[in-house]
């Protein structure tokens, strides 16, 4: 490309005053593209008159670059030469809280960003003469595939109300590898006030559960607030939860298999023992330790091949419409009716590993269950494992809190 050279000599004041222009155009050129850390010029509100050049000029500066801004930055403007009078940073997925400091020398997000979006930064601030300063700065985080994103499901549902052996339970989508950074945005707060601790299952799996069981009549809240927190492996929580639920009366049933007898207490009073049978030994031993009610059936077809048994073996088993079937262990315990096992019920255990009563107590208990209520099995040396349902009750509690990450 070739260049006009122009001649040094004879030049009129207007191509003087071009070429002036021009090359200050170009000096000023770099520092209006503004970077993490910079700060813009002076820009005083229009009809305003300038102070004097002695005045120091208002510096505000930002640590956030025009693009690819990290989703867990945490925005701060800093100004010097003057004060922050007020800050707002809006994008079309909603505005950016945040905080102005006492001396109006900061403002820090408390809010946090949303990845792909586009933020205006509107800034007002006055020079130490009292001078008004309005500063405007765009600038756009980085995006996110689902798959660097990973989303918590959280249980209890909002709303519902669950028996004292309920953990609060979060699954993640995509696996969590900083445990700590997750769980620091993690908590659980009750009426009354009851400790406990979260631990971790797995990189996909975290309960929290109170000590002991919870109080009858408690109100719980839960906050997953890890929108754009570091999840690890360049994975970042997808969005925030909260949920509240409630805890009911206090449903505890206690099942001896020596004896083939189920006490169901609720909140410390005996309301009936129930005749029941439970697994055959050694076979189909049934395993002692706390268990959950995790989900309850009206009607539930029962199969062997569900639990590895060929149902065309003398073992097998294919029964429809099993009636008001809940569910104790992922690997396939039931408290149900059992009409078929009625003359054994209270006196011998002839069951595949399910605790099995007659059609009319197995109804009324079924009316009176909620998911979370508690099933506590004594009689047999098989026990009860942490992963197989919810049994985090066969734990202590220190040995419980051993498995938070923080600990």
């Amino acid at each position: 490309m070739s260049m006009r050279r122009f001649s040094t000599t004879a030049r009129s004041p207007r191509v003087v005053r071009a070429l002036v222009a021009a090359a200050s155009f170009a000096l000023l050129a770099p520092a209006l593209a503004a970077c993490e850390g910079e700060s813009l010029a002076d820009e005083v509100t229009p009809g305003e008159e300038t102070t004097s050049p002695a005045v120091p000029p208002l510096k505000i500066r930002t640590n956030v670059a025009p693009n690819g801004v990290p989703v867990d930055r945490e925005v701060k403007l800093t100004a010097t030469g003057g004060e922050l009078r007020s800050v707002k940073v809006t994008s079309a997925a909603g505005p950016l809280a945040g905080e102005l400091s006492k001396n109006g020398t900061t403002w820090v997000a408390s809010g946090r960003l949303e990845p792909g979006v586009a933020y205006q930064i509107h800034s007002v601030g006055t020079r130490s003469d009292g001078q008004k300063v309005v500063r405007d700065q765009k600038f756009r985080t980085e995006d996110l595939t689902l798959d660097e994103q990973t989303y918590p499901s959280v249980a209890p549902l909002q709303g519902e109300t669950v028996g004292v052996g309920m953990p609060v339970i979060v699954t993640f989508d995509i696996p969590v590898t900083d445990r700590a950074s997750i769980e620091r945005h993690m908590s659980v707060s009750s009426t009354p006030r009851q400790p406990g601790a979260w631990h971790w299952l797995s990189d996909q799996e975290v309960h929290w559960r109170p000590k002991n069981y919870w109080q009858a009549g408690s109100s719980v809240e839960v906050d997953v607030d890890i929108n754009s927190i570091p999840a690890g492996a360049g994975i970042y929580g997808q969005e925030s939860r909260h949920v509240e639920f409630d805890i009911g009366d206090a449903h505890i049933y206690k099942v001896n298999m020596d004896t083939h007898q189920m006490r169901v207490f609720s909140n410390g009073a005996l309301l009936r023992t129930i005749p029941i049978t439970t697994g055959e030994e050694p076979k189909f031993t049934t395993r002692s330790g706390v268990k959950v009610i995790l989900e309850k059936f009206r009607k539930k077809r029962m199969n062997s091949e569900t639990v590895g048994i060929d149902r065309n073996s003398p073992d097998g088993y294919d029964i429809d419409d099993v009636e008001y079937a809940m569910r104790v262990t992922y690997s396939g315990e039931f408290v149900h009716a059992a009409p078929w096992s009625v003359s054994s019920q209270g006196s011998a255990n002839v069951s595949h590993g399910c605790t099995g009563m007659s059609t009319a107590d197995a109804g009324w208990l079924y009316n009176m269950t909620s998911r979370g209520d508690v099933v506590e099995y004594t009689g047999t040396d098989r026990p009860m494992t942490l992963t197989n349902g919810y049994g985090d009750w066969n734990l202590d509690f220190a040995s419980w809190s051993n498995g938070s990450a923080l600990s």
